[in-house]
């Protein structure tokens, strides 16, 4: 009896553990919204975000590499306020009839130890492509108990100066300096 239920620890232990190998990842478009800040007027900081973005995520924390592609649709931006919505999405701001989405594309995981710390990759907005790093508070996976699927969670943020994607419209009443911050839920593919 007692192997037995060393034997089952074993097992749940083993079914809750990290893969030891790449996994494919889709990014839960109804678990990931990718936000802005931004200053305005010197004084206060406007915040909106982006209601729909997919993409994939690979990953494998012991060969310390991994992908990262997120695009976000910006037809799907919110600010709270339907008429700032609708001049951010027009010319000289986001131009979504020209520019559809917004794309992170990861050059380079960073690790510390077994930690991922940053990923490096190329933001592209407006056509323009841009460096950008990207500093990561947390990432965490695990078996969802509810639907038992194997699923990962991360928090991103990095900054930006939309200026050099040629967004100058309102310098600089409306700031220049971008923080974005991409919260994201994936749930493994196979």
């Amino acid at each position: 009896m007692l192997q037995v239920c060393q034997l089952m620890v074993f097992l749940v232990a083993l079914s809750s553990s990290a893969p030891a190998w790449p996994e494919s990842y889709r990014l839960d478009p109804g678990h990931t919204f990718p936000q802005f800040e931004i200053a305005h007027l010197w004084l206060f900081a406007e915040r909106g975000q982006f209601d729909r973005a997919h993409g994939t995520l690979e990953f494998d924390i012991e060969q310390q590499t991994g992908s990262l592609e997120v695009i976000i649709d910006t037809s799907s931006l919110d600010t709270g306020n339907d008429e700032r919505n609708a001049v951010l999405k027009g010319a000289g701001w986001f131009d979504v009839s020209r520019y559809p989405s917004i794309t992170f594309r990861s050059q380079r995981f960073l690790f510390e130890q077994d930690r991922l710390m940053a990923i490096e990759g190329k933001l592209t907005m407006l056509g323009v492509a841009q460096p950008m790093r990207l500093e990561i508070a947390w990432i965490k996976c695990g078996l969802n108990p509810v639907s038992r699927k194997w699923r990962c969670g991360a928090d991103a943020s990095g900054m930006l100066q939309r200026s050099r994607f040629g967004m100058r419209t309102a310098l600089p009443f409306v700031g220049d300096d971008v923080r974005l911050r991409i919260r994201v839920e994936a749930y493994r593919e196979n």
